[in-house]
């Protein structure tokens, strides 16, 4: 078993951990809210009192918080991981960032003695719970198969596809495939229930066709309900379609249609909805259509 620091503990986070401490791991979970670490300690867990304290005497130190900035206070901050942790320990960053912050993060944990996979996930908070993330892995082969054995308690896909920052590369992909799925489902919705169709039928049939999906499968509840308690906040989507406009281009390579969501998911946000559920892209619908918003 792993000696094992969880730093953030949030949607997405505390299941995880949770699913670490229940599959024998001694995990030290922290987060700015404390409270969050309740159910951690409910499975065999303890909340840490502060980064040092997290790190103290771990092989491995997971990460998972909203941004770029958060991870490099994290790890390279004042009493941060880098100051803190054993050389040689394993960093998992299983948050979603720039892959350029990522690339400079692994440089630094190196020239420190330390190692750094990034392994951003998919799923949201449902994949979260039913340890079914999918996974993409950048960083080192030997890294990689020595982690393997944690990912596999919390995500179903576990892939490594290639050196530091191609984890964060293809969840921006991800992101931009997502955010695109999620806006036409809402504006199919509109229209179908703009001509009085049985909705939720005709979504079951949609969904065993071509134009079926997992954004389909996961999120027409939402919609048909108007619920959009947070799985996945609308506001960190917006961050995600900043790092994939921007890394495209970077790269060269043009994104219109992801460009044109990118703006849809940043209106959506000015519009107030950015503590929403990604599935609330549906108001946007809405609002352009000049029908109530729901």
């Amino acid at each position: 078993m792993t000696n094992i620091a969880f730093i953030g503990l949030g949607i997405m986070g505390n299941p995880m951990a949770v699913h670490l401490a229940n599959a024998g791991h001694t995990v030290a979970g922290l987060d700015r809210t404390p409270e969050r670490a309740e159910a951690l300690i409910a499975a065999g867990g303890r909340a840490a009192t502060s980064i040092g304290d997290a790190v103290k005497g771990v092989d491995v130190i997971c990460v998972m918080v909203p941004d770029s900035p958060d991870v490099q206070d994290v790890l390279e901050g004042e009493n941060g991981v880098f100051q803190n942790a054993e050389t040689g320990a394993l960093i998992i960053d299983f948050s979603s960032i720039r892959p350029d912050v990522t690339q400079q993060l692994a440089e630094q944990a190196r020239a420190l003695g330390f190692r750094l996979l990034d392994a951003p996930v998919s799923g949201g908070e449902a994949g979260a719970k039913n340890a079914a993330l999918s996974i993409m892995v950048g960083g080192s082969g030997d890294d990689f198969a020595e982690a393997k054995p944690l990912f596999d308690v919390v995500g179903k896909t576990v892939v490594h596809v290639g050196p530091s920052g191609s984890g964060q590369t293809v969840k921006a992909a991800n992101q931009l495939i997502v955010a695109a799925n999620i806006q036409a489902v809402s504006e199919a919705v509109v229209f179908l229930e703009a001509y009085g169709v049985d909705t939720k039928a005709a979504l079951e049939v949609l969904g065993g066709g071509l134009a079926g999906s997992t954004v389909l499968n996961q999120k027409k509840e939402n919609m048909l309900s108007r619920s959009f308690e947070p799985g996945f906040r609308i506001d960190l989507h917006h961050k995600d379609m900043g790092i994939v406009t921007a890394a495209a281009r970077e790269a060269g390579v043009v994104v219109p249609l992801g460009a044109l969501v990118a703006q849809l998911v940043a209106s959506a946000r000015a519009n107030g909805d950015g503590g929403l559920d990604h599935s609330a892209l549906l108001r946007g619908v809405e609002r352009l259509s000049g029908k109530a918003v729901s």
